[in-house]
């Protein structure tokens, strides 16, 4: 129950606190412990787990830190971590903290839900009128590039985060209600507005579990598919 080791985000690293304050769930990834400071410094920093001791900070991307948490993908035989700000989409090499590739992608207010990858797409979405983008993500001869697929407000998602099963993606979105939408082309496969008020979801077991936010809290489980809203 001792303390081991302690960092500070903007002390130490030159970090950048959003509005809300910090707010992402730092990534553990075999021996190191990843998270985003955002700032000047370098956006990103990934730390040894068991001494804290800084194992590099990416210094050539330094977007201001927003609520988004890192995912782990590998593209291209480089393994990488992905992230959203408010100002950018971005992959940087898990090895060094090297930016890979970024692809301009404007937030407003607050940015808060992960990112998604499937097959060489990485699928972003916030509120506050921003929607969603797909972009393409290709690797040749190491270089990498991030082309945009579509930008579309059919999943403006909140804080509920978006789930990916299949060849779509399920969350709420705000003003619309729970979707499901193709994640390569940006289709709507459908919107349910009336049986459950906003929350977030998980996928287990062939299903999914929604979760509604506030007091109530109702959880429902619905087929996870494209064919529309169904309960169990």
């Amino acid at each position: 129950g001792n303390e081991v080791w302690r960092k500070n985000l903007v002390k130490d690293f030159g970090g950048s606190s959003p509005g809300w304050g910090y707010a992402e769930s730092p990534l553990a990834d075999g021996d190191r412990v990843v998270v985003t400071p955002g700032g000047s410094q370098g956006a990103v920093v990934a730390l040894n787990q068991k001494t804290g001791v800084l194992i590099w900070q990416s210094k050539e991307f330094t977007d201001p830190a927003q609520y988004a948490s890192l995912i782990i993908e590998e593209i291209g035989g480089v393994r990488q971590y992905i992230q959203l700000t408010g100002k950018s989409v971005v992959g940087v090499a898990a090895e060094d903290g090297k930016l890979l590739w970024r692809a301009p992608r404007k937030g407003n207010t607050a940015v808060i839900t992960s990112p998604v990858y499937k097959d060489g797409y990485v699928f972003v979405s916030s509120a506050y009128g921003a929607g969603c983008n797909c972009f393409k993500i290709t690797a040749e001869s190491g270089k990498f590039s991030a082309e945009q697929v579509y930008a579309n407000k059919i999943m403006s998602n909140h804080h509920g985060g978006v789930v990916n099963v299949g060849d779509c993606v399920y969350g709420y979105s705000d003003g619309k209600g729970w979707i499901c939408q193709e994640l390569k082309t940006g289709e709507a496969k459908w919107e349910e507005k009336e049986k459950l008020p906003k929350g977030s979801l998980v996928y287990a077991d062939g299903r999914l579990y929604l979760r509604q936010e506030g007091s109530k809290g109702t959880v429902a489980l619905i087929e996870a598919s494209p064919l529309g809203y169904k309960e169990h």
